[in-house]
């Protein structure tokens, strides 16, 4: 499975940029700075055409541009409040999106790749803390059950922001995989993940730009990584 949106799309690439061009000035400085970073790796991921893994990298660079919080630590469980802020990003993002144009494209575009994604133990991260003999994660087959079932429930409820809290929880997984060479460049064992994870983040990605600049009103914090001038 592949996805790009065509050039005529308002969530190309291209066109995100020249509407940010046209209304950054009402930008307050951290969603300048989360804006400008994730359009800089998604048009640069736009561009990369023959490498999957290196798409999918780009991709996952832009997101965490637009997050500008530290995901390791939302992701695994040293930081209560970096968690529910991980988690505030996704619920804000789903309440401005008056379209559901994120609920369309997970639940409908590609619920079957969603399901399928989930059920994958390669990207459970409680499977390799197992695998790699760390205590405490022997019934990692059932914190995947439970998981099934929080999303289960999620679809229940039209809980968009859940879904995706457990979304890129799987997302990460992969992410490690490639950049710490848990995985051979182009290998065949992840190419259906590497590809579909890829068109994932590729369709989600613009829409995330996309309802930040229409929400610069709201009170982005202030990246981790703020440009700091350098002392006289």
């Amino acid at each position: 499975m592949s996805f790009r949106y065509p050039s005529s799309s308002p969530l190309h690439p291209e066109a995100l940029k020249k509407k940010q061009r046209s209304i950054r000035d009402a930008f307050p400085v951290p969603l300048t700075l989360r804006v400008h970073r994730a359009l800089s790796w998604l048009r640069r991921a736009e561009a990369e055409n023959e490498d999957e893994d290196v798409r999918f990298i780009l991709l996952w660079i832009g997101f965490n541009a637009a997050y500008a919080g530290d995901v390791g630590l939302a992701l695994g469980g040293e930081s209560q409040r970096e968690r529910d802020a991980f988690g505030r990003f996704f619920s804000t993002l789903v309440s401005f999106d008056g379209k559901h144009r994120i609920y369309d494209m997970v639940w409908q575009r590609f619920s079957q790749e969603i399901r399928l994604l989930l059920a994958n133990r390669y990207v459970f991260a409680p499977f390799w803390h197992h695998h790699n003999r760390i205590a405490g994660f022997e019934d990692w087959g059932e914190m995947l059950e439970r998981e099934r079932v929080a999303t289960a429930n999620a679809l229940r409820r039209h809980d968009t922001a859940t879904l995706l809290s457990i979304l890129f929880g799987r997302l990460y997984v992969l992410r490690n995989q490639l950049v710490h060479g848990g995985a051979t460049w182009n290998s065949e064992v992840n190419r259906t993940q590497v590809r579909d994870c890829g068109a994932l983040l590729g369709s989600l990605l613009p829409l995330f730009i996309d309802l930040m600049m229409d929400n610069a009103d709201h009170e982005w914090p202030m990246p981790h990584y703020p440009v700091v001038d350098s002392p006289a």
